[in-house]
């Protein structure tokens, strides 16, 4: 087409200048038509995509990440990410550095487990200390472990494991993990139920819940089960599944938390100091292997409601508030990884209910693992994937 247009804009005669122009006007209106029914117009690593209330640059910033699971933003501008089989890599102006960065524990992949979540130390500038989770394995089995450790270029130092979920499992699924510091200094670890389900009703054990440990590894005083048994003195709440998102409302201070239902039934809750959430007791969705709901219900006294839930699942995983200035159209909204649908799920909140939902990107983008805004508000993400990519939104 391009060969017949610079021909025409060539040639002088009345006639084809007449047809040069109605080439245009019609490509003009396939173009306009192609945009309007698959909402984007790509670019060479760049995609716009229009949604409701603003439009999107998407830019793929690197790609060969094997099944990436978070990322964290150094005061530098670099970037951690995290890949599940167990590396931890640099990103740093524009360059994924092939390098490893070296210094991590034995780490068991296998199934859902490996390398999770990594967070810096609100005080990274001064002492670059850096935590993250991973799953530990032995013959007993494996579990959920958060370790700490120092950022010296290129390796770490000075590991110290700093919790260790108990007790093991030879289930090689739902371990969680988010890491969150709240405004006290504390550190908050998701943990999934490891794949046994009454764990998250049992206040001795630590998988299927929400714990809250001080930076070294010690218990906060005031945490809601300090008094109980030993064994459970870290539990913040419990009756959860497989929590994969956890944020603080930067407005109020509140925390946010998903978690992975069973066939339906994911949930988005507001997290309290010793509130029990329910699972398996009641849940919204079904068994896998029938229509068969799991639990008693959906309601029970005393078992805290989601304030939101999805049937079917979307699979969530990464979640972010958004309270930067780029998207201004999209403050104090929560943004959450699909992994089922493949798409960034944006809810308005109202109320402390969802009163609205959109869901972004094309599904060619794959898994959204991770969700995180920048230092500058833009917003990237991770796609879980043997060649996973790194992405950032921007406004268009």
């Amino acid at each position: 087409m391009s060969i017949v247009v610079f021909s025409l804009i060539g040639d002088s005669k009345p006639r084809n200048r007449r047809l040069f122009f109605d080439v245009v006007a019609r490509l003009t209106q396939v173009v306009t038509i192609v945009c309007f029914f698959c909402g984007a117009v790509s670019a060479a690593d760049s995609q716009v995509l229009v949604s409701e209330r603003t439009n999107v640059r998407v830019t793929e910033l690197a790609s060969g990440l094997e099944h990436p699971w978070a990322l964290a933003f150094l005061p530098n501008g670099a970037m951690l990410i995290t890949e599940r089989p167990g590396r931890l890599r640099y990103f740093y102006q524009g360059e994924l550095s092939p390098q490893f960065i070296k210094g991590l524990p034995p780490i068991h992949a296998e199934g859902q487990g490996g390398l999770l979540d990594v967070v810096i130390d609100p005080k990274f500038s001064v002492n670059r200390l850096i935590y993250f989770s991973y799953v530990r394995g032995t013959s007993g089995g494996m579990a959920t472990s958060v370790a700490r450790a120092r950022l010296e270029g290129m390796t770490l130092s000075g590991l110290d494991v700093i919790f260790n979920s108990n007790p093991m499992t030879e289930q090689s699924r739902h371990f969680g993990s988010r890491l969150l510091f709240g405004l006290d200094g504390a550190l908050l670890v998701t943990l999934g139920d490891h794949g046994q389900r009454s764990w998250a009703q049992d206040r001795t054990v630590y998988p299927g819940s929400v714990i809250r440990i001080w930076p070294t590894g010690g218990i906060p005083d005031d945490n809601p089960f300090v008094g109980g048994p030993e064994s459970g003195q870290a539990l913040f709440s419990y009756g959860h599944r497989n929590p994969q998102g956890l944020v603080m409302n930067p407005a109020n201070g509140e925390l946010w938390m998903h978690e992975h239902g069973p066939r339906g039934g994911d949930e988005l809750n507001r997290v309290k100091a010793g509130e029990n959430y329910g699972w398996p007791v009641i849940s919204y969705g079904r068994e896998y292997w029938s229509w068969v709901r799991v639990g008693e219900g959906t309601h029970k006294p005393g078992l805290a409601q989601p304030v939101h839930y999805w049937v079917p699942s979307i699979a969530p995983s990464g979640m972010t508030f958004y309270s930067g200035k780029l998207f201004s159209n999209w403050k104090d909204n929560l943004l959450i990884g699909s992994l089922k649908f493949k798409t960034l799920v944006r809810l308005e909140l109202g109320n402390d209910r969802v009163v609205h939902e959109e869901r972004l990107l094309p599904a060619e983008y794959g898994r959204i693992r991770d969700v995180r805004e920048g230092p500058e508000g833009a917003i990237y993400l991770l796609t879980d994937a043997p060649n996973g990519k790194l992405l950032r939104l921007d406004p268009a």
